[in-house]
Order: C-alpha cells, then structure tokens, then sequence
C-alpha cells in the first residue's frame, strides 16, 4: 500500500515536471515567434524591393557586391521603385538627383549664350564617366567615389557591359552604391552613327535600345534610363538641327529620353597624354566661374590617370562649396 502510495505520488511529480517542461518550450517557442515577426517586419519597412538581382555574382566580387546590398538602405537611404506610368525606376536618395529634363535645357540655353536659370547662388557639380565599365579602371573610380561619399553619372557602353562577367557586376555595383546609370549607345562608332558626320536617326536609336536590352538583363527587365549622351558629344560634331538632331531630340523627348552633353572636362580624352595633376588642373579651370559643372571623364581602358586625379578633383570641388549631384 506504502508502495502503491509513493508510485502515485512520483507519477504526479513527473507529470506536473513534464507539464512545466512543455509549457516552457510553448513560451519560449511564442517569445520568438513574435520577435521573428517584427524582424520580418522591420526589415519589409526599411528595404523596398531592389531593381536588380544579385544572384550569379562570380567568387571575386560576390562577398563585396553582397555587403553593399546588405547595407544598401543603411548607408546611403536609397531605394528603387517602379513607376506604374512608364515602368521607369526612381530613386530616393539622402544625396541629390538632378530632373535630367532640367538640367538638359539649362545646358541648351547656356551653350546658346541665353540667359539660364540660376541655382541662386547654390553651386552644383556632376561628375560624369563616358565609355566604361571597364575592368581596370572603374573599381578604382568606384573605390574612390565611396571613400569620399559621392555619387556619379556613369553613360555606359553596351559592348563593354557585354564585355565579360566581371563588366556586367559592375554595373550592379554602380547601381547598389547609388549612381546613376546612363546611355551611351552599343558600340560608340562613329561611322555607324555618323555616317557623313551627320545623325543616323535609325541607327542612333537601335543601338540606344540595344543597350538598354543588356542593362535589363542584368538589372531587371524594367529597369530604364532617360539619361543619354551621345557620342562624342553634340559639340563634338558641331552637328546643326537641318542634319538631324531636331528630329533625334523630338523622337528622345517623346519617349521621355533626354541628351545631356558637358561644360567641363577633365581633357582625358583630348589632346596629348597627361597626368593625374594636369588632368585635375583641366577640371579647376573649366569649372571656373560656373554654378552648375557638368564634368566629363572616362572610366573606359587606359585612364588609369583618371582614377589617380579623382580624389584630388572632388577635394578641390568641396573646397569651393560645390553640391555633389546625379543625373536621372
């Protein structure tokens, strides 16, 4: 009976122990549960979906492009969304962006010697890069542009987008850091483009659709760009409105396409070689005097001495108060 008695007395011990074990784990099980839930919940607040996939990023440049977009909404408040009347995408960034549809005519009527809107005493500066991405030289202007917390225009190529692998990552690069992304046509050859110096409507503007088929590919299929500049430059080809541009304007300006050309450069791509030093010294004198600085250089093969007078050309641009803006 004794027996009987302490049996049933360890059987009501061990039930009640097993009943605290299970309501133990059923509390423990709900406490994170809830907390997952307002991680999840943090985190869809704070990151809207990208415009671009970063899967398939090869072993050299997976652990940085994976870090970038991890502290993307962190760093540097940007996001992407789409726009629901032309499938564009905008970004809100804690840096500037200029309307490339303003900042177009202000070049138009300053070209033209016409009185242009001022920024009332605010001075502004565009860093833009033509020709690239290159494997060589833009890491190095990329490096460079987020040590010193600012952002650029990059008016790529198609055919060095399609160049290799390492080319199309860092077009997603550009993007995660918070640059803007602009058209420069497929294969930049005058010829095709020019024949008899002289626009080439059809063939400008299959080349500007070819290279936006490799930009989707890598960042999406809507993503797009109303930023264009053409190839050597409307001022290169000194190119009149009765031999075409009036008809390229009219066709890009319906299509929400906007040309902008420069007012500064750095002459990397002009005259003899030069130097880093020489190459920042083009910049201080061509943005003398001008409240809005268009900068053209190039991140293209062969302009390493371009990556080594960055640094200097944006500390002499903050030195004079300029406000750091991209084009979209």
């Amino acid at each position: 009976m004794r027996k009987q008695r302490r049996y049933k007395t360890m059987r009501n011990k061990n039930t009640k122990l097993a009943r605290l074990i299970v309501s133990f784990i059923f509390i423990v099980l709900f406490v994170v549960s809830i907390r997952s839930l307002i991680d999840i919940k943090t985190l869809y607040n704070g990151q809207e979906a990208q415009a671009f996939d970063l899967n398939n990023i090869n072993s050299s440049s997976e652990n940085k492009i994976n870090e970038i977009s991890n502290n993307l909404n962190r760093d540097l408040g940007t996001s992407y969304k789409k726009e629901s009347t032309n499938g564009s995408f905008t970004q809100k960034n804690k840096f500037e962006v200029e309307d490339v549809a303003y900042l177009e005519s202000y070049l138009s009527k300053e070209i033209k010697g016409e009185k242009c809107d001022r920024s009332y005493g605010k001075k502004v500066v565009y860093l833009t890069f033509d020709d690239g991405p290159s494997v060589t030289v833009t890491p190095k202007i990329l490096d460079i542009l987020k040590q010193e917390n600012v952002h650029a225009t990059f008016f790529l190529v198609g055919k060095a987008i399609d160049d290799n692998n390492n080319a199309k990552n860092l077009v997603k690069r550009e993007v995660a850091e918070g640059h803007a992304i602009a058209n420069h046509t497929y294969s930049h050859n005058y010829d095709y483009l020019y024949p008899g110096k002289k626009v080439n409507l059809d063939n400008f503007m299959s080349e500007i659709e070819k290279t936006n088929q490799s930009l989707r590919k890598i960042l999406g299929d809507d993503f797009s760009t109303r930023v264009i500049r053409l190839p050597g430059g409307r001022m290169t080809w000194n190119i009149k409105d009765s031999d075409g541009v009036g008809k390229l304007d009219k066709f890009l300006h319906d299509k929400d396409y906007h040309e902008i050309d420069w007012n500064s450069l750095s002459k990397d791509a002009e005259g003899q070689h030069k130097n880093a030093e020489q190459l920042k010294q083009e910049v201080i004198k061509s943005v003398d005097g001008k409240e809005k600085a268009v900068i053209l250089m190039h991140d293209t093969y062969g302009k390493e001495e371009t990556a080594k007078a960055l640094s200097g050309i944006i500390k002499y641009l903050k030195d004079q108060e300029y406000e750091f803006k991209i084009i979209r």
